[in-house]
């Protein structure tokens, strides 16, 4: 039952990648606002649940962004990011209109734990002023593993290290309603796990932030 759960979350992701990466030839990242950002935000909003509902209620509040400014309020967002977490062994991905933050495990969480070593505490300090100065986003917080354990074991591992994320970033002012959390478990690896070095790639914590769309 987890699998099949976890399949159909693989395609949604993976087909929002696909859309992305097919408009990201021919435009910049200014004119995807217009462009692409609808329809990824609504796939991304359709396959998280609750992260709609989130999406919605934090909308009525803070308002939301006009088509053709998202790029460029996006931009923004991202060269904060950037500037404030060089060197933090945090990565900074675009992708279309949202922004990714991938938190590797082996700097944020001791192996098969889920509390966030206190050494990360600054990092994660950054990743909430920055938030916070881009109030008009709602964020996914997702959880992943290796595939060492059982499923059970690896599947509320992955939900317990997203979950600690966003209860650090809401410590540090960032509304919760803007936050939801997702664990993968095993199923979303970025490498084989065929070793140490690649099921370390695989402990990870990503950090998707989507803007509010008019």
């Amino acid at each position: 039952m987890i699998k099949q759960h976890q399949t159909k979350w693989a395609v949604t992701i993976g087909l929002s990648a696909f859309l992305m990466a097919g408009c990201a030839n021919t435009a910049t990242n200014t004119q995807k606002g217009v462009g692409i950002g609808a329809v990824v935000g609504a796939l991304i909003g359709k396959g998280t649940g609750d992260n709609d509902k989130s999406r919605y209620a934090w909308g009525a509040v803070v308002g939301a962004i006009a088509g053709g400014a998202i790029g460029q309020y996006m931009d923004k967002q991202e060269k904060e990011f950037r500037d404030e977490l060089a060197d933090s062994g945090v990565e900074v991905v675009r992708d279309g209109d949202n922004l990714k933050l991938l938190l590797p495990g082996n700097i944020t969480f001791d192996t098969g734990k889920a509390n966030i070593s206190s050494g990360f505490y600054p990092v994660l300090d950054d990743v909430a002023l920055v938030i916070n100065k881009y109030e008009k986003t709602t964020l996914q917080v997702v959880g992943h593993t290796d595939d060492v354990g059982s499923d059970s074991q690896n599947q509320l591992l992955s939900e317990y290290r997203a979950t600690a994320v966003k209860g650090y970033l809401t410590q540090h002012n960032v509304d919760s309603r803007r936050v939801t959390t997702l664990g993968m478990g095993e199923y979303q690896p970025v490498a084989s796990n065929d070793s140490a070095e690649n099921r370390q790639k695989n402990r990870r914590v990503e950090l998707t932030i989507v803007p509010l769309k008019a």
